[in-house]
């Protein structure tokens, strides 16, 4: 039976705490200083203690990690460098010994120029069914159009033919890596289907779905009027209501590549796959689309959860985290969706950096992850989010990302945010991994204080603020009402049973209104434990969860 507004909220992925993990920086659990799905299963008791309800696990298949992973030469397999296919059924089956449910990441735009498929089709001549499965163009001295890649350069590279000569331009919206899959060809949605099957049929619970804005194409490949423009406007947009939003907006829906109507018929197809499995297997769709268009990608016939990519944007302005929270809501209430919330990801700075950084941005941080865990719907908590990371400082000469290459180091990518976690109080590298050789990317020498056992045993660290939040967060019921506060920097709404939220995001502290003066203060993202004590004040970068009794 479909899913209405009124049954939804009995699914279990209505109301969960996602943990993203990164593999390869998590936990290295075989000593080759590398993390991988033992390092992973090995630590899922400190995830069940953070108070997580499922993980989202990044890419593990094989793959020559040209982007870290998301470049797959085969996805229904286990890369040797994170383990093997008995040690990702291990992982999924201990998983759920705790109740904790595991999704994993799929990536159907593109594939890897390793995978077999773009292996045959560069041994093809053009115009054979093993090119058919791309996107191959015939090329003069310029590429077949004007699209370019959202990292970098053209979206176009053009093969050597068997005869050495130079030939036709295949199509990557993304590195020159990873070739995009043409989804109007009925071998690759097939394909596709037995990979949904593969995975489900071992237990996983779940899909994050990669760019899933961006499989259908134009095949007519028209020019764009402004291609440049529309891969900056698809980078962490935000629809504040400006004209300069308006006109990136315009750009977005005219794309030749990304959120296309197309689309649609390929998620119904996908949605038969998913119900067709007892036990509410679910997907959420990463699709950097604007609000009025995230309810064509969840519904009873498409995928079951959009990412809100809002709070990895959003200004640190309670007026504008208001407005930010009202369009979330909205855009996918009207199809009885939950809606999600993240502060980062893989693909963005951590959120202490982007609000600050230092002490600033670390308090920033905290009160913005108890204002998304008091809300509605889904949080997904990005690995060392807890633990109040900043980015870490990078060499160029340390940098992995392709985005840092493709533009020529004009971006340095997303590394900063990818680095090991630390999980000891020495040094580097921090318990990460019983290897005397050097991880993947060099950790600070400043986070000794910022590792899992630095903060365990800490009242007031982050790790204990977040377990404390994500444990109170089931308390939060209903409709968000926005209240008054009578300041613009102030942002207060309360949901039922009387639990209300306060957010100063001010320079001065606010005199807290009569009826908050006397509530019990549940939480507080400053001090993390209130021993009793009443306070007439809501301090800068500070937030608070209250329950108001009547």
């Amino acid at each position: 039976m479909a899913d209405s507004p009124t049954s939804i909220s009995d699914k279990w992925w209505h109301s969960a705490a996602v943990y993203q993990v990164y593999p390869r920086s998590f936990f290295d659990g075989n000593g080759d200083s590398l993390g991988d799905l033992v390092g992973v299963q090995s630590k899922l008791p400190y995830l069940k203690k953070l108070g997580i309800d499922a993980i989202w696990l990044s890419p593990f298949y094989p793959s020559p990690q040209h982007d870290s992973g998301y470049d797959v030469a085969d996805p229904r397999d286990v890369d040797s460098i994170y383990g093997t296919l008995s040690d990702a059924q291990s992982l999924i089956d201990a998983s759920h010994e705790l109740d904790i449910k595991v999704m994993v990441d799929l990536v159907p735009n593109h594939v890897s120029i390793d995978h077999p498929w773009f292996q045959a089709a560069l041994a093809s001549p053009p115009g054979s069914k093993e090119r058919a499965r791309f996107h191959f163009l015939d090329a003069g001295e310029q590429p077949p159009n004007n699209w370019v890649s959202m990292f970098g350069g053209p979206a176009w590279t053009q093969i050597t033919e068997a005869n050495g000569e130079l030939g036709q331009c295949y199509l990557h919206v993304f590195d020159s890596s990873q070739p995009d899959l043409n989804w109007t060809n009925p071998d690759v949605a097939a394909d596709w289907i037995d990979t949904l099957k593969f995975w489900l049929d071992r237990g996983v619970d779940g899909f994050r779905v990669d760019v899933a804005h961006g499989l259908a194409k134009d095949m007519t490949y028209a020019d764009l009027p402004d291609p440049v423009g529309l891969t900056e406007a698809l980078r962490f947009d935000l629809d504040d209501g400006s004209t300069e939003a308006a006109e990136r907006r315009l750009l977005i829906e005219n794309s030749g590549f990304f959120d296309r109507d197309e689309l649609q018929e390929i998620y119904r197809e996908w949605r038969k796959v998913l119900d067709s499995y007892p036990g509410d297997r679910m997907a959420v769709s990463e699709a950097w689309v604007p609000a009025h268009r995230a309810g064509r990608y969840v519904s009873p016939t498409s995928l079951h959860q959009i990412f809100g990519f809002d709070f990895l944007v959003v200004a640190w302005s309670a007026s504008v985290m208001q407005e930010t929270i009202k369009k979330a809501i909205a855009a996918v209430q009207a199809v009885g969706a939950p809606p999600t919330w993240a502060l980062s990801n893989h693909d963005s700075p951590r959120v202490v950096t982007r609000l600050g950084g230092g002490e600033t941005g670390l308090a920033r941080a905290r009160a913005l992850a108890m204002v998304a865990h008091a809300l509605p719907g889904s949080i997904y908590v990005y690995q060392g989010e807890e633990l109040g990371l900043p980015d870490a400082p990078l060499a160029d000469s340390d940098r992995e990302d392709p985005v840092f290459f493709r533009t020529n180091g004009a971006q340095k990518g997303r590394d900063g945010a990818r680095v090991p976690l630390p999980w000891t109080a020495s040094s580097a590298p921090y318990g990460f991994t019983e290897s005397e050789s050097a991880t993947w990317l060099p950790q600070p020498d400043h986070w000794s204080q910022l590792s899992v056992e630095a903060e365990d045993f800490d009242a007031a660290s982050t790790l204990n603020l977040y377990r404390a939040s994500l444990d109170q967060r089931e308390q939060f019921r209903g409709e968000v009402r926005f209240i008054d506060s009578g300041d613009s920097e102030v942002m207060i709404f309360a949901r039922d049973n009387g639990i209300h939220m306060a957010v100063n995001t001010g320079l001065e502290a606010y005199s807290l209104p009569e009826f908050l003066l006397e509530a019990e203060i549940m939480l507080d993202s400053e001090v993390v434990k209130i021993l009793g004590d009443k306070t007439e004040v809501l301090p800068p970068n500070c937030a608070r969860w209250f329950r108001v009794f009547t």
